[in-house]
Parts: C-alpha cells; structure tokens; sequence
C-alpha cells in the first residue's frame, strides 16, 4: 500500500498494510485537500475475513490489574493492533503540525501551565466565588464528595421531577463515578448522544481513550454492533451510513428526554459558565433540549476569568484532534425561562491528590489525550487493556489515587521516554510521576513479590560498578553460545515479543580502558 501514498503523505505512516487510498472527503468544495484534523484522515483499509474485536482487562474485584495479559490479546488480534497504532500516531501527527502552525505554541503552554498552578492553589476561593456566581445566575450549586455522592445528588434531582430518562454528552467524571450503571439499577434510562460514547455503551463497554471512546474499534466492529443493537445492515460498514443511523435513532431520545447531563471542560469562577467543547453538537442539544439540565464538574476544571479561556480553547483541540478549534464551544451560564440548571461540583479524590507533592500538578490535566496519542505501549495494547477510566500516561499517575492495589501494576506500563511530558499542553512533568508511582508502590510493597525480587537483585548488582561490569560479561558470553530455545524462555519478558539484540564485541567501559585511558587512571 504505501507505493499509492504520496511520499510527502508517507512520511509517518507506522502501518501501511491498514491505510486505504485517498478518498473525496479528504478536499474541501474548492477541491484542495484539507489540512487538519479530520479533513486529513485516511480509510482504514482491511481484509474481507474480519477480525473479533479483543476484549479489555479482567477485572477481578481489586485484584491488580494484569495490563500485560489484556495488551497480548490485543497484540494478538494484527488488524485492531494495526489500525489501533495507525490511528493514534495519525493523530499525534496531526497534534505536531497544528502546533507548529502558531509561532507561539511554547508560550500558550507555559501560560496555560501557569493559571492551571494558580487556581489550583488557590482552589477554594475559586470555587466559593464560582458558586456564588452561578447561584446568581439562577443555577442550583450541589457539592459531591465522591462519585457515590454525585449519583445520590443527580439520582434526587431527578426524581424530584419524575424524571424517568436522561440524555447525557460526553462526560469522563460520570465515568469514573460509574454514573450510568447506577442510574440503570434505579431505573433511569441514560443515553450517551456522543457517537463513540454511544457505540460503547450499544456494545457494554467503557471507553477506551479521553476523546475518542471506540479508538479501539474498527468500522467493521461498528457495523456488527450496530447491527446487533439497532437493525442496520451488518454488511454496510460505510462510515457515514453508520454516523447517520445512529443519528436517527438517538434524536428521538434527545427530542423526548425529561433530563439533559453534560460534562466541563472549563469552569469559569469569574461568570459562574460551565463551557463544553464538542465536534457533534450533541452536549448542546443535552444541556438545551430538555426542560432539566445538570452539568457535572470535576472541581480541578475552574479557571479564574474568561479571559484566560482562550488560551486553553487554543491548545485543547490542537493537542487533542490537531485541528484550530472544536466545531462547538458552547457556554451554559443560567436556565431558560420555563427550565432548571444544576450544577454537580465534584471531589472523588482530588482534594487529597492536591495535597500529595509529588502528584498535585496532575489535576492539571484538560483531558486532551495528547499523551495517549503519543504512547507506544498504549497504542499497541489498546486503552481497555489498562481496566481503569483513565488509560495512558495520564491514567498511571491518575488511577493509583483511586485504589493504589487495584491499579498498582499501570506505572510499570511504560518505556519512560517522556514523549507524554513534552506533548502536554499544560506541561504536566507526567514520565516523572510515573516513576514516583513505581518508588511509593514499591516502598509500600503494592507490586508482585516476583518484581519485588528482582528489582532487590537489580538493585544490588547496579549499585556494585564490579558486580555489574561481570554480570554484562557473563550476559553477553551467554548470548553468543547458549542456543535460542535457553535465552527464549518464559523468564525472558524482553524476547517474548522482541528478538534479542547482537551481544558486542565489548562494552564500553572495557573500549573506554583500552583507547582512552592513559598512565592508569580509573
């Protein structure tokens, strides 16, 4: 495939063998082909037999979660793995050409960083006057501990309206509040309006990424669910057959709705607005359609003043989808005439995490997915397989504050190459918090006794410059002469996916003493 490619169009390509010929959706009406965002995505292209869509982690109570196993499942299917990889670094790509578009891409991030580091130390005067400002606005303001809290508050609201079924946008606090699941066993109907949020919650499953839910489906995928659940043609995965049929069948729900929820992406303290940036429209039609609207806020989402909005609506898309801004940037400050508004302002956790030192600085966080986009351990293993609401670098050093047992083994789902730090739009220092998480989990003993051993014996042939230089030695005499089947075994993790390298001539301490040493120093 990759000879049909332009070379300036190969350039990037990680899995040519899924990338279909260009297609007319890729031009504008003046026949020029767009450049940015979706305008310059490509078909994914795959064989006639399909493939079943691998499944996420296995969650066993607060058993550790086994990534590793979820992710060679994932590996083990070659088209979701492909597409998966392909469709992530397309959008890594698509990140680095919008920010290099704008001469001053460093200087939003640093200025995005500082008011993010100021209202959070300033957190409970920003929320005081935020709550003041939206109760003059004519919005009920309601205070969530936890999750729990938050589906008691929206679960009361509702059936002090007789409200029977919800329609609700795009929201990663409800997910991690485990909100629809809830409101199902109280006998709420919630539809997800979002398209990937909906295709997963058709097929019973969480989202696997911040900004696109399904990233880990392909459309034939799409189709078989669709098909499944809403009577479509399971032989049509054509795109916007798909895209439309969903359409149809959520906006009855939206239209006939007696509850709107909608998530933040900022909060402003100054006028009291919740602001919601979208590409479907669909939080607009939840958060105004019905008569009941609730929005749900995540209580790190407040900035100080609308002024500093801008700034952030600049890096968001970019950094999320690499396109100038999302098609809606919608502003919810007070109720129409004949509707009600309520805000959910939510804790879960982040208070405590503001006081951990090490860790603060994640609440940063403006759910971009920048840092997934980039990943190689997640774009090959698929965010389901991490088991948690936040997959990723940002999920290592996010879910360990919601149960430090249950996901004690993420922060070891990482290569610690910092491409996550520096494609961060508000400069979160996130490979070396992963690597504080793997030193707290380690001296609280929260990893395998297994890993525990051999990060003991590690730790003492590093630390003994003697020891080390002898046990490369003895590594290296080993790989030239031991045959394959005694250095490929299951204690071997490296070579379970990967050939290992030549072994050299001589290390380089040993080149080191012979070309450059001289009247015997050391």
């Amino acid at each position: 495939m990759s000879e049909e490619l332009h070379p300036r169009e190969r350039e990037g390509v990680v899995n040519p063998v899924v990338r279909a010929p260009d297609d007319e959706s890729e031009r504008g009406q003046d026949g020029r082909r767009l450049d940015h965002a979706e305008g310059t995505s490509k078909p994914i292209k795959a064989p006639a037999q399909r493939e079943p869509q691998p499944r996420g982690a296995k969650i066993r109570g607060d058993r550790p979660i086994d990534q590793g196993e979820a992710a060679e499942r994932f590996l083990a299917a070659p088209l979701h793995a492909a597409a998966h990889d392909e469709r992530l670094w397309d959008l890594r790509r698509k990140r680095d050409n919008a920010a290099h578009g704008i001469p001053e891409w460093e200087e939003l991030r640093e200025l995005a960083s500082q008011i993010k580091q100021h209202t959070l130390s300033n957190l409970d005067a920003y929320l005081e006057q935020f709550e003041a400002a939206a109760k003059a606005n004519g919005v009920h303001v309601h205070w969530a501990r936890d999750g729990a809290d938050h589906n008691r508050i929206v679960l009361g609201i509702l059936r002090d309206h007789g409200a029977k079924t919800l329609v609700k946008s795009k929201s990663m606090l409800t997910e991690e509040c485990g909100f629809r699941h809830f409101m199902e066993g109280e006998g709420v109907e919630i539809i997800e309006t979002d398209l990937g949020e909906r295709i997963q919650q058709l097929d019973n499953e969480e989202p696997s990424h911040v900004v696109v839910p399904a990233a880990h489906k392909t459309r034939f995928d799409v189709a078989e669910v669709f098909a499944r659940t809403l009577g479509t043609d399971p032989d049509n995965d054509d795109a916007h057959y798909l895209a439309e049929s969903q359409r149809e069948t959520t906006r009855p729900y939206i239209l006939n709705a007696d509850a709107g929820l909608t998530g933040c992406n900022f909060a402003v303290a100054e006028t009291g607005t919740v602001v919601t940036c979208t590409n479907e429209g669909n939080a607009d039609l939840s958060g105004n359609v019905p008569k009941l609207q609730i929005h749900s806020i995540g209580i790190e989402k407040l900035i100080p003043c609308v002024e500093h909005l801008g700034v952030f609506l600049r890096i968001l898309a970019r950094s999320a989808l690499g396109s100038p801004i999302t098609q809606y940037t919608s502003h919810f400050r007070g109720p129409r005439a004949g509707t009600e508004m309520h805000y959910v302002l939510v804790d879960n956790g982040r208070a405590a995490r503001l006081g951990m030192e090490a860790f603060w600085t994640s609440l940063k966080c403006i759910r971009c997915g920048a840092c997934m986009n980039t990943c190689p351990v997640y774009r090959r293993s698929g965010g389901l397989s991490y088991g948690a609401t936040y997959a990723g670098p940002i999920g290592l050093i996010i879910d360990p504050t919601f149960n430090k047992r249950k996901y004690s083994t993420l922060p070891f789902s990482s290569t610690m190459n910092g491409s996550c730090t520096n494609v961060c739009p508000v400069k979160i220092n996130i490979h070396e918090q992963i690597f504080a998480w793997r030193k707290v989990l380690a001296e609280e003993h929260q990893i395998p006794m297994l890993k525990q051993g051999m990060m003991k014996a590690a730790g003492a042939v590093l630390s003994r410059p003697a020891a080390y230089r002898a046990a490369i030695g003895a590594a290296d005499s080993a790989l030239k002469v031991l045959p394959r089947f005694a250095v490929y075994n299951p204690l071997n993790t490296w070579g379970k996916k990967r050939e290992m390298p030549d072994a050299p001539r001589q290390s380089f301490h040993a080149w080191y003493k012979e070309n450059r040493m001289k009247d015997g120093a050391k």
